[in-house]
């Protein structure tokens, strides 16, 4: 190593140091809220401003339902002379002036009123379908940043294990290089090896911010606090969970998803529609009675009024017909969301079982073996029973296998939330 390439590697180095500790001191001034997933889910539904958004909607279409099932507001129309050049200005007695009043009620036929309010009930139950599709989407965020962020954690947990055991053999090393015992080079190649880890640790602990950010603003909370999620699960059993058969996850899938509910409530509201369609066509009717002081055949005249259209050009066959192919519109939105969602069961299980195939436990009492071995190897270093290169090269391999581990048991977890997602209801229970 020339003196540029041993100053470039100490500029790197101090860097990184630098860096390593400005992410870490920042990490440890927040102060830690410990959630458990039920308790962050209760706060979710409670303080989540979509949500609160969602059921302000619902209300508002079940205060159509109430204004469809209104009648409508009679119509009273007057007539009366101004000025006559008999009697002048509202001359009004027994042998002077004119005065006509109607009142008409408009009575609606075929159940119109009874199918407009079928109308806005359906409209409503799609609104709260809608909701709980959001809730549904939105706890599925919640869960999947928090197990994220747990993952994140456990990755941190690695680094932090295995950089606390390189800081104590750098110390160690200081002190023998002091007493010229070890070169200058494998000094700094462990101390590089070392902010290398620390550098990496960064970059885990940057991609925690933005999850703990979402996680924040769903639960709306603005605190300047770190969200630490709290699990109590046995990797083990989730390997060995045991999954309902598909057919009967599909059933599941199909009763409890809110977006099949949707599909089948917009079906009934295009069939409610057409009916509806086709009471406009037929004529309502006006009636009421009128009162006529001296224009009529006899005086202050009083008579029946009945009115109604002639259903003769418009027997609204253009609505009828939309309102027709809108319902075979709708089957086939049905049929392709049903086949959506035996698309997504067929996949999450796939995932499932492929990553319980994946992990077992043997690969849990190989991470354990390798802890110990990771140990052994770095108290072989210090009584340099091996050489520098091959405890770095053992130092990779111990760091990736760890992280692959962690990888493949958090894969296996997020396909069981995936599960639950999919089916619309917790299949699996993950957290205990």
């Amino acid at each position: 190593m020339n003196k540029c390439e041993w100053y470039r590697l100490r500029l790197y180095t101090i860097a990184s140091l630098l860096s390593f500790q400005f992410c870490a001191a920042n990490i440890e001034a927040q102060d830690t809220l410990s959630l458990k997933i039920q308790e962050a889910e209760k706060m979710f539904l409670q303080n989540n401003l979509s949500l609160l958004a969602a059921k302000y909607n619902i209300d508002a279409n079940r205060a159509l339902i109430r204004q469809a099932k209104l009648w409508d507001n009679p119509i009273i129309s007057t007539d009366q002379n101004m000025y006559d050049q008999q009697g002048g200005f509202f001359k009004h007695d027994n042998n002077s002036g004119q005065v006509y009043v109607q009142i008409m009620q408009l009575i609606k036929t075929a159940g119109k009123k009874y199918k407009l309010a079928q109308l806005a009930q359906d409209n409503t139950t799609i609104s709260a379908e809608q909701f709980d599709d959001i809730v549904r989407t939105l706890r599925y965020a919640l869960v999947s940043d928090f197990f994220e962020i747990d993952h994140q954690l456990k990755l941190k947990r690695v680094y932090d294990s295995e950089i606390a055991q390189l800081q104590k053999l750098v110390k160690g090393m200081d002190a023998q290089l002091q007493a010229g015992n070890i070169s200058v080079k494998d000094n700094m190649r462990v101390k590089a090896l070392l902010f290398a880890l620390q550098n990496e640790l960064v970059n885990i602990e940057a991609a925690i911010i933005p999850v703990q950010n979402e996680i924040k603003l769903l639960l709306n909370n603005n605190e300047s606090v770190f969200i630490k999620p709290s699990f109590s699960y046995y990797l083990p059993d989730l390997i060995k969970t045991e999954l309902p058969s598909k057919a009967k996850l599909i059933q599941l899938a199909v009763e409890n998803r809110p977006d099949a509910k949707i599909a089948k409530t917009q079906l009934d509201y295009q069939r409610h529609n057409l009916s509806y369609q086709k009471a406009l066509a037929k004529p309502d009717i006006s009636l009421g009675t009128e009162y006529d002081q001296r224009s009529s055949y006899s005086p202050n005249y009083v008579g029946l009024a009945v009115s109604f259209p002639l259903n003769i050009l418009n027997k609204n066959q253009g609505s009828i017909a939309s309102a027709q192919f809108n319902i075979k519109q709708q089957e086939v939105v049905l049929e392709a969301q049903n086949a959506k969602i035996v698309n997504d069961i067929t996949t999450a299980v796939d995932k499932i079982k492929f990553y319980q195939h994946v992990n077992n436990p043997e690969q849990l009492d190989f991470s354990l073996q390798y802890d110990k071995l990771f140990q052994n190897m770095l108290n072989s270093y210090q009584q340099r029973q091996i050489g520098l290169l091959e405890f770095i090269d053992f130092t990779d391999a111990y760091k990736d296998s760890k992280l692959k581990l962690l990888d493949q048991h958090t894969a296996l977890i997020r396909s069981l939330v995936e599960l639950n997602f999919q089916v619309g209801k917790d299949i699996i229970t993950i957290n205990k």
